[in-house]
This record gives C-alpha cells, sequence and structure tokens, in this order.
C-alpha cells in the first residue's frame, strides 16, 4: 500500500481478525502507552506490514496531538483504516476488554474486603501508585520540559494547582499553557515527521463529527443538572474528563480526582487503591474508569455503571480520531499549532506534578515505612526496570505483611 493511503478494499481485513489481533495485544501489552505504541509498531509495521514507518509515525503523532489516551486512538485509528468503523469499535474493544474486566473485578474485591479503608494490601497499591506517578512525572519531564522556560511554566502549572484549588483549574492551566507556548522561543523540535495520511472520511463528516463532540461537551453537563440521574451525572464526569485530558493516561488522575473524590462520590483511599492497581493489568490506562464506576455504583448496578462510565472515558476519542484525520495533514505542518501544543504538554506535566504531591503522596505516605517503600517500589521500576505488575504485587504483599505486624504490636 501507498504510505499515508486509506487501505484499499482488497487490503481491509475483517472486523473478528482485527478483534483477535488487538484481543492478543490488550493481554500482553503491559508498561503504558509508550510501550503501548511500541508493541502496536513491532505488530503492524514489522510483523504485518500493514503500514510502513512513515505511516505509523502519522498516526501517533496525531494521536499524540489530540486529547484522549494516545495508545488507544492509536489502536483505534488502526481498525478504522484497515476494517472501517467495524475494524475500529473491534480494535477497541480486543485493546480494552481485558483490563476493564480485570479492573470490575478488582472493584468487586474491595466492596467483599469491606472497602479500602485499613486494608493492608490496599495501603501498598497507594504506595506503589506513589513511585508510579512520581517516575511518569519524570519521564514527561524530560521529555516534554527539555529547555528552561517549558520547565518553569511546569512548576507554575503544579504551584498554581497546588494553591489554587479552582474547580476548572486544570482547563485553565491547559488553557494558559498553550497561550505560553505561542510565547515560547522557539526550540529545536519541529513538528512531527512523517507522510500525510488521507482517509476515506469526507470533510462534511469530520464536521459532523466534531459537531457531535462539542454539543455532548455543552449539552451534557446541562442534562445531568436537569435530571438529577447519577447514571448521567457519572456519563458526564467520564465523558467530560476524556474530552479535555490531554498527555494520556497518568494525567487522567488528577482531573478524575478532582471531579469525584472532593465531592464525596468516592473515598481518597478506594480512588488511590483503584490507580495502584491499573498499573498491573495489560492494556489501556483509561480503564481505572471501569474500576470507579462499579465502586461508585448501587449495589447490583455495577456492571452498567462500569459500561457507562468506560464508554463515556473513550466516546470523545471515537469522535475525534476520525474528525481530525481529514485536517491532520494541514494542522500538523502549522508552527503555530506545535507551538501551542508545546506549552500544553509543559502545562500537563504540572498539573502532574500536583497530582503526585496531592492527593497521592499526601494520601498515601503517613509515615517512615511507607516513604520507605515508595522508595523501594521507584527503585524497582526506575533503576531495575521490573514490570509494574510485578512491582504492584509486591506492594501489595509488602503493604499487607506490615499491615498485619502493626496489628500484632497494637
Amino acid at each position: 500500500m501507498k504510505t499515508g493511503a486509506s487501505v484499499p478494499t482488497a487490503e481491509r481485513t475483517s472486523w473478528f481478525d482485527i478483534l483477535i489481533i488487538f484481543l492478543k495485544l490488550g493481554c500482553t501489552s503491559f508498561g503504558g502507552p509508550v510501550a503501548h505504541i511500541g508493541y502496536f509498531r513491532t505488530e503492524f509495521v514489522e510483523r504485518r506490514k500493514w503500514f510502513d514507518d512513515g505511516a505509523y509515525s502519522e498516526l501517533v503523532a496525531l494521536c499524540q496531538f489530540l486529547p484522549g489516551p494516545a495508545s488507544s486512538q492509536v489502536g483505534f485509528a488502526i481498525g478504522l483504516l484497515r476494517g472501517g468503523v467495524p475494524g475500529a469499535l473491534a480494535a477497541w474493544i480486543g485493546f480494552t476488554l481485558p483490563s476493564a474486566a480485570l479492573l470490575i473485578a478488582f472493584a468487586y474485591g474491595v466492596t467483599v474486603a469491606g472497602g479500602a479503608e485499613g486494608q493492608g494490601w490496599l495501603h501498598g497499591l497507594k504506595l506503589v501508585a506513589v513511585a508510579v506517578v512520581a517516575q511518569a512525572a519524570l519521564q514527561m519531564g524530560r521529555s516534554l520540559c527539555p529547555d528552561a522556560p517549558r520547565a518553569t511554566l511546569a512548576v507554575c502549572a503544579a504551584a498554581f494547582m497546588l494553591m489554587a484549588a479552582l474547580a476548572y483549574g486544570q482547563l485553565l492551566v491547559i488553557l494558559v499553557g498553550a497561550i505560553a507556548g505561542l510565547l515560547l522561543p522557539k526550540s529545536g523540535d519541529g513538528p512531527p515527521a512523517g507522510t500525510a495520511m488521507k482517509p476515506a472520511i469526507g470533510t462534511k463528516t469530520a464536521l459532523a463529527l466534531f459537531a457531535i463532540f462539542a454539543a455532548l461537551l455543552v449539552g451534557l453537563p446541562l442534562l445531568a443538572a436537569q435530571s438529577g440521574h447519577p447514571l448521567l451525572q457519572l456519563t458526564d464526569i467520564f465523558y467530560r474528563v476524556g474530552a479535555l485530558v490531554f498527555g494520556g493516561g497518568h494525567i487522567v488522575l488528577p482531573m478524575l480526582q478532582a471531579e469525584i473524590v472532593p465531592p464525596g462520590i468516592i473515598g481518597n483511599d478506594a480512588f488511590l487503591a483503584g490507580y495502584g492497581m491499573a498499573q498491573a493489568v495489560p492494556g489501556p490506562l483509561f480503564t481505572f474508569a471501569a474500576y470507579l464506576g462499579a465502586v461508585i455504583a448501587p449495589s447490583g448496578s455495577e456492571i452498567p455503571y462500569a459500561g457507562a462510565a468506560l464508554l463515556a472515558i473513550f466516546f470523545s476519542s471515537f469522535l475525534l480520531v476520525p474528525a481530525a484525520l481529514p485536517f491532520w495533514a494541514k494542522l500538523r505542518s502549522n508552527s503555530k499549532a506545535h507551538s501551542a501544543l508545546r506549552g500544553v504538554n509543559a502545562a500537563v506535566v504540572g498539573l502532574i506534578l500536583a497530582a503526585l504531591y496531592d492527593p497521592i503522596f499526601t494520601g498515601a505516605v503517613a509515615s517512615p515505612a511507607d516513604f520507605a517503600l515508595v522508595a523501594a517500589a521507584y527503585l524497582a521500576l526506575a533503576a531495575w526496570k521490573l514490570p509494574p505488575w510485578l512491582v504492584v504485587l509486591l506492594g501489595a504483599l509488602v503493604g499487607w505483611g506490615l499491615g498485619d505486624l502493626s496489628g500484632l504490636l497494637g
């Protein structure tokens, strides 16, 4: 096939074959969005040769530019270009279902265990979450804040979030970051390389999808406020977060925390325990939404609430990826858009730094032993390169052991 072209009918793949391929990836893709993109390249560029490196890098660049989960959007785009809308949905289901099912099962386990309060193994998961987010903040800082102006912007964003605590502070920080990006000195990193994609999606269809995206963003809060139905309110929260998250999986943490913990929808212990567990499962981190939906749900309604939260947080990606494909060739070469994105990325690092301190560190570390476990988990991840699932398992075991020890001493 030609680099960047839409897939001819003769080269299209059935939705069932795409489902099986992505189901395998969904069961084996550990390590976060950067690792997922590497797995996809191995599968679809090297092994199956569905795309060449130019076309694949173009897809990655587009999905990093859009809000939402980058690796899931890359998978969705691959399914769309290879199998049309059925292929896109099959790719999403296959990649998302395994981790979502595991996290829903974990939510049931938390309920059976009597909640997240006072459980030693859940406390261990919270401490591992501190190490995971610290590593993400450091890695993203190196990549997205490589110079003094962007590093300064990130620190200012973190300080603002910690001191101001505004209801929509994250959105304000992202907006100011985009404006600051336009004013930052030019850097050596230019617009993404790659050959422009030419998907079989018309401009009118793309504009209609953008209109639906905006209508839901404005209309869902109004409908939720008017109806007062808990499921509709949940859908509004998760759609809004998924539609406005820049920076991938870890930035979803502070945005979701701000929406559901302070109002008392879920306790901070249960929130952080689920986030820690999300590091141990394969697939996209956004499936954390399924866990939250199941924990929030009234007894007996866990599956509908988990499904609604999961679909809502991903739904904006279903609209934005096909809507953006026809316009990407022009947008990718626009220097102002690239400059604004540099500022947004730096602001995102600031949001993660703020979340690392509050609620993650303050909500988990309460003793020298806690801090020692965080340091050990960080060492295991960053220096020894142990897989996240193993570190999470060890953290839960150590937390359980420390909890039993403190109970005996008490």
